[in-house]
């Protein structure tokens, strides 16, 4: 609980959120850890995409679809790892950035779970994750 009030963004799973807060309802429990202190908080829910709250309100980030998954395991992970790399590289924690953020992690993700283990992630140039963000991002424009 010290750790949490200290950090400007938290990225948990649904699970660890509901069992971190013991709030069942992801909103709930969301909200709960944003007044321990973080700025942001990003809830991951597997294929169902992410929610990121903050005293801002929420946004909700759909997963991309992918037709033929050969292996969910690590998409979390990548997910992450996706997330944090372009948080890095933007030198920025607004709630853009975290957004941007969001979307690269999803597309990460979405190439994880295309083949077993790293494979298909030990391939991946820059200018693949570019053209798949630019593609989730005219998915999900409303």
């Amino acid at each position: 609980m010290q750790l949490i009030s200290k950090v400007d963004l938290l990225l948990i799973n649904d699970s660890e959120a509901r069992h971190l807060t013991g709030k069942e309802h992801l909103v709930q429990a969301a909200r709960q850890v944003l007044e321990w202190g973080p700025r942001y908080v990003i809830v991951k829910k597997g294929e169902h995409g992410s929610m990121l709250f903050s005293k801002s309100g929420l946004i909700l980030v759909t997963a991309y679809p992918v037709e033929d998954v050969q292996d969910p395991t690590g998409a979390g992970d990548s997910f992450a790892g996706g997330f944090m790399g372009c948080l890095a590289a933007s030198g920025k924690l607004t709630l853009a950035a975290v957004r941007r953020a969001m979307a690269v992690g999803t597309v990460v993700a979405s190439f994880s779970v295309e083949s077993f283990g790293l494979d298909r992630l030990a391939a991946l140039t820059r200018a693949d994750i570019d053209a798949r963000t630019a593609e989730f991002h005219k998915m999900i424009r409303v």
